[in-house]
């Protein structure tokens, strides 16, 4: 009897397409790739733009011209955005892209000993939360007082005003001496920081209960915005990235409207080529751009590390770059129409119109300048409603680098646990903020705006450059951003990144260090001791780079050449890496079924994908 025919076993289908997304990954997204750019825009457009740029090109003289010709302070400024702040801001977003993960755990991937900057970034970030807030508390204490017929800033006939108050709004041949003082600068110095019942840092005085109440509120919106992640936050920032624009628009028509605007416009653009000699322009440009595009702050890390794998995340650099300084240019033409029409009135130069050239000029000239017009309690309410926008917009993304750096390196603790976390994070920022309240509040205020992220996130952000081009290997990195963008960078960015922009910022960190001008607020001098604490308070973040180098050194077993190529190395090994790199750079190098799975892995020298055997499909570790 004949054996009948074994049938032929059914052939398995063949594997579907790997997706860019793998279901095992729990890691947020954003919703919309515009939510991404609003958040990155809101972060780099802030008080910053409105508040910081106008005040140093004030402090510098002027001199920052129309595109159409040249000025003393566009040129540093330019240089600076070109070769320092725009490739770093570049690079970030590319790191934080590929590697997915905050300003902590990211250094895994790139080179561990360097992981120190990752906790000097959050230390920073703190820093930064405990003024910063409290700034936006003023802005809305502002915005509450402005719910009146009157605005409480445009007379001279309140409890608080002095006999040295002068007003000119309505009046014609004032007299403004020396001596004199606006309702809108009594206002903000007496009522709202009430520095009369301080002694200066030796006596702050007790704490201002309203701005306490106010603080309280912003923080309140800060949780809600960030407790549930970028799907919350995202949505948030539709309203507060958007609606600055179009208050400064209506303040800039407006305010050129006013007697005397091009005074202050010809201050604004008349350059002062002198001040090219002086280092502290120099300084104050790269401040500027770091600041306001912030670069080192981890935040640009956490924002891009919930972006699909292959957003083009060089478009979204240079358009945002570029909104960026528009904006620092236009808010600078707002700012100097008031000045030039206050000098008007008072009969006086434009850069004597304000005695100090810092948040004054933001809670003194602007509100001066909206009394004067008409419905003035609406676009009171309106700016100041704006202020607090564009504070929260900084804030928001400044305590996401801090969420994101700590809960992706204790995962196993924080993964489910985000609102306590966060709700955690704003209690530590509320109480920190507290002395920040009291009647010598503002002298605080300065102190850690001067030391808290001024010399250590500029030091940070070029060992960061070091790290990444010299360690990693500016090939790896190159040969990340293929892999997510499909071509390499060019030249510039190289040269840039390894060269150009750590000497632009070891040049800035030495001449700061070497040309410290006496700090001073108002008519306070800071007392020398206070100096020697804001060096302390500078130094406890970037303290913890070489601590943990000390650290990792230390623990890591073998001879010492051995320890330090285990700390230089990636400690990520290509069955490490989360398995949607690995469908990723399947994806990307157009391989069939056949053929092997390139596993991501990067590593100084190293190729970015590894082809490894192809396992067999029901392989239970395939």
């Amino acid at each position: 009897m004949a054996t009948p025919a074994a049938e032929p076993l059914p052939r398995p289908a063949p594997p579907a397409a790997p997706r860019p997304a793998a279901p095992a990954l729990s890691r947020d997204r954003w919703r919309r790739k515009v939510d991404f750019l609003l958040s990155v825009i809101g972060f780099a457009v802030d008080l910053g733009n409105v508040w910081r740029f106008p005040y140093v090109c004030y402090q510098n003289g002027g001199g920052f011209c129309c595109p159409l010709s040249t000025g003393a302070f566009l040129i540093p400024y330019t240089l600076m955005a070109i070769f320092g702040g725009v490739p770093l801001f570049y690079m970030e977003l590319a790191l934080g892209q590929f590697h997915r993960v905050g300003a902590i755990p990211i250094w895994k991937n790139i080179c561990p000993i360097f992981k120190g900057i990752g906790f000097a970034i959050c230390i920073i970030n703190l820093y930064v939360a405990f003024y910063y807030n409290t700034i936006i508390a003023w802005a809305l204490y502002y915005f509450y007082s402005s719910f009146t017929a009157t605005l409480p800033w445009t007379s001279c006939a309140n409890p608080w005003n002095t006999p040295n108050c002068t007003s000119y709004l309505g009046r014609s041949n004032v007299t403004w001496t020396k001596d004199s003082k606006s309702p809108a600068e009594e206002f903000y110095m007496r009522r709202v920081l009430a520095l009369q019942n301080s002694h200066g840092l030796d006596e702050v005085g007790g704490i201002r209960w309203h701005l306490l109440l106010c603080l309280f509120l912003i923080f309140a919106i800060v949780y809600f915005s960030l407790w549930k992640g970028v799907k919350t936050s995202g949505k948030v920032v539709w309203v507060t990235a958007t609606l600055p624009y179009v208050v400064l628009f209506v303040l800039l028509i407006r305010g050129t409207t006013l007697p005397g605007a091009w005074r202050g416009i010809v201050f604004y653009l008349r350059p002062s080529w002198e001040k090219l000699t002086s280092t502290a322009v120099w300084v104050d440009a790269a401040a500027q751009i770091f600041f306001s595009l912030g670069p080192g702050f981890g935040v640009l890390l956490a924002l891009a590390s919930y972006n699909p794998f292959h957003n083009n995340c060089y478009r979204d650099a240079v358009v945002t770059s570029i909104i960026n300084c528009l904006t620092s240019f236009l808010s600078g033409f707002v700012i100097f129409t008031v000045l030039g029409y206050m000098a008007e009135m008072r009969g006086v130069e434009v850069e004597d119109v304000a005695k100090d050239k810092g948040p004054s000029l933001l809670f003194i000239t602007y509100p001066e300048a909206i009394g004067n017009m008409v419905g003035s309690t609406f676009f009171a309410i309106l700016f100041f409603l704006m202020m607090i926008t564009l504070g929260l917009d900084s804030t928001f993304g400044g305590l996401e680098a801090v969420i994101t750096a700590i809960m992706d390196e204790y995962p196993h603790l924080l993964a489910k646990r985000r609102e306590r976390f966060v709700l955690g994070l704003i209690t530590v920022c509320f109480l920190g903020s507290l002395a920040t309240l009291t009647n010598g509040g503002s002298y605080i205020v300065k102190l850690l705006e001067e030391f808290g992220a001024g010399c250590s996130i500029l030091a940070v952000v070029f060992l960061e450059a070091i790290a990444v081009s010299w360690f990693y290997g500016i090939q790896q990195f190159c040969s990340d951003v293929k892999a997510m963008l499909g071509f390499t960078p060019g030249i510039y960015w190289q040269v840039c990144w390894v060269a150009i922009s750590p000497v632009f910022l070891a040049f800035i960190i030495v001449s700061s260090l070497l040309d410290q001008p006496p700090l001073t607020l108002f008519d306070y001098q800071y007392p020398a001791w206070s100096i020697s604490v804001g060096y302390l308070i500078g130094a406890s973040s970037f303290l913890c780079i070489p601590v943990y180098m000390a650290y990792k050194l230390v623990w890591t077993p073998g001879s010492l050449k051995q320890r330090l190529a285990v700390c230089l190395r990636p400690e990520k090994t290509k069955g490490e890496l989360p398995l949607e790199s690995a469908l990723l750079c399947f994806s990307q190098y157009g391989l069939g079924p056949a053929a092997s799975i390139p596993v991501c892995q990067p590593g100084p020298r190293r190729s970015l994908c590894l082809l490894m055997p192809k396992p067999h499909l029901s392989d239970p570790h395939g």
